[in-house]
């Protein structure tokens, strides 16, 4: 078993080479070796920076000194992953991009270092887009698109978007694979194992193995642009509801597992102010609408679209009826939820909101966390645990600059409590958090944080998801009759208090003004 990864390596890195000669062209990246020798060499590096520059050595007594040494030594780490991720690029990019995305789960040093991988990923030349087009459809780009422009618009870890119009004149966004990705992926994910199994002997309270699991059950799926395409159809159907919502259609007679072709959406990115500046739309109503769609995802259906970065979510507005609109893009990562876990997640989330200390233990325990509950509170809602558990809790406690960087400062002390609870929660979790990252970093641009009237929403979701738990499991019409006029009475409470914060943000703008 321990032969089989560098045998796996290096066949794969026979077939890539051989791909390169027949190209007529060679690609040092196209050699397992000489990826997995890089993978291996800065995982080396950074093994050594932590275990002798921080560890190995006497700490100051001064507080200052020490959080300098601790910060400096994630910013070298962090820039080592960033250098590996542009050099091995595909999976890789994937997977920084991922960590780039655990805002509050990560050092700062980190996120900020490797979140630009989310705007820098690098592209492929036209010819191999070509290329690729041409074996998947079995035809010439010419011949399948009426117009085809050779520029992307968008380029991402595994793939790039380009426009083109149909020969029907229907104008589409094509996103092609990248070539090299997929001989790559085995090779690229076997190197991650074999880095998070070193990673782990060498420090023994980080559990990494979780991160390697995640990718290797995942990628799969986000390499097959048919499954991608059959989840945005799924999606589609479920949120009927949200007519603000667009998911672009799929163009299946133009499609295989490397090209995906879409309904074209243009508008501006979610967290593009000057774009909502100009067309006069409200920072406020985008981010209302963005929780409540996911809410509505997480808690009502339990089929989750995990990667909900600023350039995935297209905002504009409709020009029949100047409805403010979201369109929804990137539907290849998705995680589906049991109604057990629905179940508990959302009592957990109603204990938060209702700073029910002992309510948040029982169901943190029943994810798997064990004592942990308080950290990973924490963790789901990005704010410190003083706010959670304060008497008026986090539906009436903004969130402060002071408590924001509080947050931040202390990430670093709690990275092996925060990996164990990474490796002992259900898997879906873990795609939940990316989830809650990602959407706290679109607020956060947009100047517009968990407002009291969003966690209204929320609970308001969470309310229905346990009242129609508590029903399933009823065996006579008194049980079934009863949770249902808790569940309506408990939503007109909060309907309630919904309508007293709006009422509240009119009369003190009016009030300041006269007093």
């Amino acid at each position: 078993m321990r032969i089989k990864p560098r045998w796996l390596i290096l066949g794969a890195s026979a077939a890539a080479v051989t791909a390169s000669l027949a190209d007529n062209k060679w690609d040092i990246n196209a050699i397992g070796i000489v990826r997995f020798g890089r993978a291996a060499f800065t995982a080396a590096a950074i093994s050594a920076d932590y275990k002798f520059r921080v560890y190995g050595r006497q700490m100051p007594e001064n507080e200052e000194e020490v959080k300098h040494i601790w910060s400096s030594a994630h910013r070298r780490s962090a820039e080592r992953l960033l250098d590996l991720a542009k050099a091995n690029k595909g999976v890789f990019i994937k997977v920084g991009q991922h960590l780039g995305a655990l805002d509050y789960l990560l050092p700062p040093e980190y996120i900020e270092t490797l979140k630009i991988l989310h705007s820098q990923a690098p592209s492929s030349p036209l010819q191999d887009v070509l290329q690729v087009i041409k074996e998947d459809l079995q035809n010439d780009t010419d011949k399948v698109f009426k117009k085809f422009d050779p520029e992307p618009i968008g380029a991402a870890s595994l793939a790039q978007v380009y426009k083109a119009e149909l020969k029907t004149g229907e104008i589409v966004a094509v996103k092609v694979q990248h070539r090299d990705v997929l001989p790559h992926s085995k090779v690229d994910i076997k190197t991650m194992e074999v880095l998070t199994q070193i990673a782990a002997w060498i420090f023994p309270d980080f559990k990494l193995l979780w991160l390697a699991e995640e990718t290797k059950r995942n990628l799969p799926n986000e390499l097959n642009f048919l499954h991608e395409g059959r989840n945005a159809d799924k999606v589609r159907g479920l949120a009927a509801d949200c007519d603000w919502l667009m998911v672009p259609k799929i163009y299946w007679e133009f499609s295989s597992k490397r090209v995906l072709t879409m309904e074209f959406c243009d508008g501006g990115q979610i967290n593009d102010l000057k774009y909502l500046k100009d067309n006069k739309i409200s920072t406020k109503e985008v981010c209302e609408k963005l929780g409540l769609l996911y809410a509505d995802m997480i808690f009502n259906h339990g089929f989750v679209h995990c990667d909900p970065h600023p350039g995935n979510i297209i905002i504009r507005k409709r020009s029949r009826d100047n409805e403010v609109e979201l369109c929804l893009l990137d539907h290849g990562l998705y995680t589906t939820l049991s109604d057990e876990f629905r179940y508990s997640y959302s009592q957990l989330w109603l204990c938060i909101l209702n700073s029910d200390v002992d309510g948040i233990k029982k169901h943190s325990m029943d994810l798997g966390v064990g004592e942990m509950y308080g950290l990973f509170a924490c963790m789901i809602t990005g704010r410190s645990w003083e706010s959670i558990a304060s008497k008026d809790g986090i539906t009436k406690v903004k969130l402060t600059k002071d408590e924001e960087n509080a947050i931040r400062k202390n990430v670093g002390s709690y990275l092996p409590q925060i990996s164990d609870i990474l490796a002992r929660v259900p898997k879906p979790m873990i795609l939940i958090f990316k989830t809650n990252d990602l959407i706290r970093g679109v607020e956060a641009s947009l100047k517009n944080q968990k407002s009291m009237y969003s966690f209204m929403t929320m609970a308001k979701f969470c309310t229905r998801a346990v009242y129609k738990e508590q029903r399933r499991k009823c065996d006579t019409y008194y049980c079934y009759f009863k949770y249902k006029l808790i569940e309506t009475f408990t939503l007109a409470k909060i309907s309630l208090f919904q309508w007293f914060l709006w009422l509240r943000t009119v009369v003190d703008p009016v009030l300041s003004v006269v007093l």
